[in-house]
């Protein structure tokens, strides 16, 4: 990792971003996991909430990012160093959770190492999305989005799951669960279910779809001869149509976050990219920047605050006073369970925030 200056930056991209990390954190440690708000939980199965929309936003701001942070060098630098260097980044990233394993939970050693995951899934995307940004045409990809939406579905949808005999959808029998059993081995695969993995390697495919998603918004806005209205116009259109395109989908194709469906990546991709044209407008467009500072402070350093995301709520729990929690001494006795659980996640982001804080206010820029 290096530590950098801040460079000129799309401040929506930083304030859509951090607004993201923000919801991640607070969805990710809630004070008491029994007592949760419906929208600050994860859908069952089929479905979308607003809590779903946490991971393909980051993915869809991993290919706006990508323009951005390519689309002057690619015709000046050579693009086997750039890939290589994507490489490099991909490898860290894949690290990364290994090793937090072994850090959290070192009695299971390799033989309970998870191997798909978050961190995992955006590498793979990054990566690729980087190849097909410096090697192809915009045509190109976009017809390598419609191929890999349309192509995932065929295969979720037609072909015959070995030893259930038909395709399905459901979470431990359908393909994408029978290839990570086949890969990885069930004791690869996430803890809570050892059949089947929420980021697993058949999703990758229309995962990089939503990169893609992220890859055509970002180059529209980094367009020099559109006026920034026309752009704003076209972003909105396009999500909308997106989101319309993606409900339509989900009468025989559900929304479903842990499969990474088709209609899932056209409805959250049209959210996403209506969410960041409002940004863009209101920010970059209409200079309203008055209250981006909470979230530019987390989406500037977007991966470092997702890393201590993991270590500074582990930490934080191991806290006792008198012998009881944090969580039983400062949340549980004043508010109702589900207020408390709330109250307690929404301290855990105000800790993260002064911590990310320190790094922005001292301008160190953690790059990977």
């Amino acid at each position: 990792m290096a530590l950098q200056t801040q460079s000129p930056r799309l401040l929506s991209l930083d304030v859509f971003r951090g607004a993201t990390i923000a919801m991640m954190i607070l969805v990710n440690d809630p004070g008491d996991w029994g007592h949760i708000y419906p929208p600050l939980e994860h859908s069952k199965w089929n479905g979308c909430t607003p809590t779903d929309l946490v991971f393909p936003f980051f993915l869809f701001m991993v290919g706006v990012a990508v323009v951005y942070a390519m689309e002057s060098k690619k015709a000046t630098m050579p693009h086997g160093k750039m890939i290589l260097t994507a490489l490099r980044r991909t490898v860290i990233l894949l690290l990364i959770p290994w090793i937090t394993q072994f850090i959290f939970h070192p009695e299971n050693g390799l033989a309970h190492l998870r191997l798909p995951g978050v961190l995992p899934r955006i590498a793979l995307v990054y990566f690729i999305c980087t190849i097909l940004y410096l090697k192809t045409s915009q045509k190109s990809r976009d017809w390598i989005f419609a191929s890999a939406l349309i192509g995932y579905f065929i295969i979720m949808t037609c072909i015959p799951v070995p030893g259930v005999g038909y395709a399905n959808l459901e979470p431990a029998t359908n393909i994408g669960a029978w290839i990570d059993r086949l890969v990885f081995t069930p004791n690869h695969l996430w803890k809570e279910s050892n059949t089947w993995d929420p980021e697993g390697l058949l999703g990758t495919i229309p995962a990089v779809a939503t990169g893609l998603f992220g890859i055509r918004v970002g180059s529209w806005l980094k367009r020099k001869d559109r006026d920034e209205n026309v752009k704003v116009s076209w972003m909105f259109t396009y999500g909308v149509l997106a989101v319309i395109a993606g409900l339509i989908w989900d009468l025989f194709f559900p929304i479903n976050k842990a499969l990474w469906t088709s209609s899932f990546v056209l409805f959250t991709g049209g959210l996403a990219t209506t969410g960041l044209a409002l940004c863009y407008w209101l920010i970059d467009v209409q200079g309203r920047k008055k209250y981006t500072y909470f979230f530019v402070v987390f989406g500037t350093n977007a991966i470092t605050a997702y890393v201590l995301s993991g270590f500074i709520p582990h930490y934080m729990g191991m806290i006792k006073i008198h012998g009881a929690s944090l969580y039983q001494t400062l949340f549980a006795p004043y508010f109702s369970p589900v207020n408390a659980s709330l109250v307690s996640a929404l301290f855990t982001v105000a800790v993260l925030w002064v911590v990310m804080w320190g790094f922005y206010a001292k301008k160190i820029f953690i790059k990977i």
